[in-house]
């Protein structure tokens, strides 16, 4: 049996907790034979109070609903009747840090008819940091991100993570951690769950909307910036530019934030904790478990000092 779930483990399906051991779906599902689905990917933490936290719930269910109704999923939940139910699913499992998976897929159709009716399940299972703690070694993958002409890329979409699946086996082939894809024009695009920051010369840079996917960690991280005092700019980076950087990183809700060693064969110079990219990761993991981000300002204040 997978590790996600045991003989007693629950999931939530239109309405219902049911052992995720005896679930089932249509083997005759459109979703299953063309990977016409929606889903998000959220995270659950348990907080300095001991309570435990949905991650920007509400943003994350109401991009579920976005994602359906943009790939013509019919939608009938609404977003407080679902993280109420995460929230009791969280319960009956017993889990507090956990990754939390809600999924819309199709009915039995085998045709390219719209369907008429759509279901809903969540899961739950516990997950260490999806990338690892470790800065990565990344490999720039000869698969690019789809046409945005072709796919809606802001809806989170099942068919498009064959594209992720593709792109993160061939670096893992080659003996790399994970994958960098680029854009059809060869900018620097995404990892294949996961966002990019990069930094030079004491700011962040970060990809522009177009190609990828505007993640909420991005988000996160874009506001965290703001708070810090940091600057970052939304641009076209080029690989060049990526493999000149003092360093770079991941960010996602199952990634977190995790830094980069270097990309091919190139090694980044700076250190990751000499890095302001290591102080928004500090930052980043005391507001999802709703510490005061006293930690990371200090840090950076020192950081700001020993440069001058």
């Amino acid at each position: 049996m997978a590790a996600y779930y045991n003989n007693e483990t629950l999931i939530y399906r239109d309405g219902a907790f049911v052992k995720a051991a005896e679930a089932k779906m249509d083997l005759y599902s459109q979703s299953l034979h063309y990977g016409y689905s929606v889903f998000e990917g959220i995270r659950s933490y348990r907080t300095v109070s001991g309570e435990t936290r949905i991650f920007r719930a509400e943003e994350h269910y109401d991009r579920l609903q976005r994602s359906a109704e943009a790939l013509n999923l019919p939608y009938h939940w609404n977003t407080e009747e679902l993280i109420r139910a995460t929230y009791q699913l969280l319960e009956k499992n017993n889990q507090q840090d956990a990754y939390i998976r809600p999924i819309v897929y199709g009915p039995a159709n085998m045709s390219f008819s719209v369907n008429t009716e759509s279901f809903i399940a969540i899961q739950t299972w516990e997950m260490s940091p999806f990338l690892g703690n470790k800065a990565l070694r990344v490999f720039t993958s000869s698969f690019q991100r789809p046409n945005p002409k072709a796919f809606n890329m802001q809806a989170k979409a099942a068919g498009h993570y064959v594209n992720s699946i593709m792109a993160s086996q061939e670096a893992k082939a080659k003996g790399f951690d994970e994958a960098l894809l680029t854009d059809l024009d060869g900018f620097v695009a995404e990892g294949p769950g996961a966002n990019v920051f990069v930094e030079k010369d004491g700011q962040l840079f970060t990809p522009s909307l177009g190609h990828i996917l505007p993640g909420l960690t991005r988000k996160t991280v874009l506001e965290l910036c703001t708070q810090l005092g940091i600057t970052v700019t939304e641009k076209k980076i080029s690989l060049e530019e990526l493999k000149s950087a003092d360093t770079a990183f991941f960010c996602g809700t199952a990634a977190e934030t995790v830094g980069w060693s270097g990309i091919d064969e190139t090694v980044f110079p700076l250190k990751w904790e000499d890095s302001l990219s290591y102080v928004v990761q500090k930052a980043y993991l005391a507001t999802v478990t709703e510490r005061s981000l006293d930690e990371a300002k200090n840090l950076l204040a020192r950081k700001m000092e020993a440069v001058v």
